[in-house]
């Protein structure tokens, strides 16, 4: 059967809103896409073996699951970290696993920015106080250790498409910037991990979570930590030791905290960082704009239709650019 004429079968492993049913109705005929909810295995695993591509969100998907998924040729993860795919069975079978880098960076930078202000200056307490009809500051600590973005130098740790959005920002705020990566760049704000904590009033994270990252942020980093300082991540929960986190916050050694990932998600409602009131918290969702998952689904409507073009897909992870369709 000739490839052009065959609708390519996607499992979109998320539910849909009216914007994303806009922007993929026009390709419905040659488009067939089936949506899942996250939390739905019994869908799941019911749709896995008719599918030819899964756009893939953060619901982890294991070895066993693309094995249940003979005719499956991509997975097309809607972002940047592919830490949630089984990438080496995905190789092992054939199957293309691609990504979006820098499709979701405006819209993590600006949520990066959001939790550094909001952690920065106490919003989620401020905000409790004053709804309990308790408006006027009466904690004369505000005035001591609430700082402006503009007088703090801000560290990034990892340096790719966010951590750029988010310098940007800060520098347009009047803050300084130091930021650190695998290597000296060179430039003059380049700094070794040690030193750009050391130096920095508050330390965001935009970095994958590898083994080499795994826990980067322990207890001897957070000990070379401003007294004070503020962290956010926005990356992955593993990158952080939560429990080292945890009691640093308790006992003031870090001022403060906006973390948009946890090691476990979706998190506890146990996890002994919700129970702190210097903790800002989101759900895995500065990612989440409709401006962003317009850009997701530009890019994996491309993709598909390359595969059903039977050209070279692009963003590939591991190394098989030139999956074909499957005739049938």
């Amino acid at each position: 059967m000739d490839s052009q004429a065959v609708a390519v079968r996607v499992l979109a492993h998320f539910l849909p809103g009216e914007n994303v049913l806009n922007i993929v109705a026009p390709e419905s005929d040659w488009l067939d896409i089936h949506w899942c909810h996250e939390d739905d295995d019994e869908t799941l695993h019911r749709q896995l073996p008719e599918a030819d591509v899964i756009w893939h969100v953060l619901r982890p998907l294991s070895g066993d699951d693309l094995r249940r998924a003979p005719r499956l040729r991509l997975v097309h993860k809607l972002g940047a970290g592919v830490n949630t795919i089984d990438v080496e069975t995905a190789s092992e079978l054939g199957i293309a696993v691609a990504n979006m880098p820098g499709a979701n960076a405006p819209s993590v930078a600006e949520g990066a920015v959001l939790l550094m202000l909001a952690a920065l200056r106490r919003l989620p307490v401020l905000d409790r106080l004053t709804r309990q009809g308790k408006g006027w500051p009466t904690d004369p600590s505000l005035g001591e250790t609430v700082r402006d973005i503009g007088s703090c130098t801000v560290g990034l740790v990892g340096y790719g498409n966010i951590a750029k959005r988010v310098e940007q920002i800060v520098l347009a705020m009047g803050g300084t910037v130091l930021h650190t990566n695998t290597a000296d760049d060179g430039t003059d704000t380049w700094r070794a991990l040690p030193d750009l904590l050391a130096e920095s009033d508050i330390v965001t994270l935009h970095l994958p979570l590898t083994p080499a990252t795994d826990k980067l942020i322990n207890r001897a980093a957070l000990d070379a930590m401003k007294p004070h300082a503020v962290l956010v991540n926005t990356s992955r929960g593993g990158v952080v030791d939560e429990a080292a986190v945890t009691d640093a916050l308790r006992d003031g050694r870090l001022a403060a905290a906006g973390l948009d990932v946890f090691a476990d998600e979706p998190v506890d409602p146990g996890n002994p960082l919700l129970q702190l009131d210097n903790v800002v918290v989101t759900p895995h969702v500065t990612w989440y704009t409709v401006d962003t998952m317009r850009r997701y689904l530009i890019q994996a409507v491309d993709n598909c239709r390359r595969l059903h073009d039977g050209r070279d897909l692009v963003n590939v992870v591991n190394g098989r650019q030139d999956v074909r369709l499957i005739d049938r």
